[in-house]
């Protein structure tokens, strides 16, 4: 009797045990942005004729991700005035009242508020982004690129993003026809421990 329910009370702990280390294994894991490792590329069309490509230079935020996590969640923020096409005057026109407004708005930022699972490593991350003063909701597909130890022994875990917006619906109404409405933005972004 004694051994029956020492077998008892030792398989409900090792039950315990695995079921709380089944729930830590699919907590998300907080993870800030590496900025360095992490970008913003656009893409527009010039006068129907080609693609003009660009990128913003700043971007922070932080993240949280397990696989299979409830708790997964994403904040990113972009200075606007960070916007890089590899043409100064352009830049500086893009910068300004025309485009982003740059000193009236120095700040793009996304968060989300769901991560929906769409087979494999995609999601759909929905949230709000926030443009040129206005906020709405967006959905971007992303793949987990991989997750794995830098360097320096951190954990680090990589995305890929793709969104398409037009930039009338966020109050960038100017030069639309020689510059595209419709714009392609790339995300890449690598969270660190």
């Amino acid at each position: 009797m004694k051994n029956t329910i020492l077998t008892i009370a030792i398989a409900v702990g090792m039950v315990g045990l695995f079921q709380a280390r089944s729930q830590s294994d699919t907590e998300a894991k907080a993870y800030q942005i590496d900025g360095v490792h992490s970008t913003v590329l656009f893409k527009v069309s010039h006068m129907g004729i080609s693609n003009t490509w660009g990128r913003f230079d700043s971007i922070a935020g932080d993240l949280k991700f397990g696989d299979g996590a409830s708790g997964n969640a994403i904040n990113v923020t972009v200075k606007a005035d960070s916007i890089n096409t590899g043409n100064a005057g352009r830049d500086k026109h893009l910068r300004g009242p025309d485009f982003f407004s740059a000193k009236e708005f120095p700040t793009i930022a996304f968060k989300s508020k769901s991560w929906k699972s769409t087979g494999g490593m995609n999601y759909d991350v929905s949230g709000d982004l926030t443009l040129h003063g206005v906020t709405k909701a967006v959905t971007i597909a992303v793949t987990k690129v991989g997750e794995g130890k830098g360097p320096r022994g951190k954990d680090r875990v990589g995305f890929d993003g793709l969104l398409k917006l037009k930039r009338t619906d966020f109050g960038m109404t100017k030069l639309v026809g020689p510059a595209g409405d419709e714009v392609t933005l790339h995300l890449a972004i690598e969270g660190m421990r």
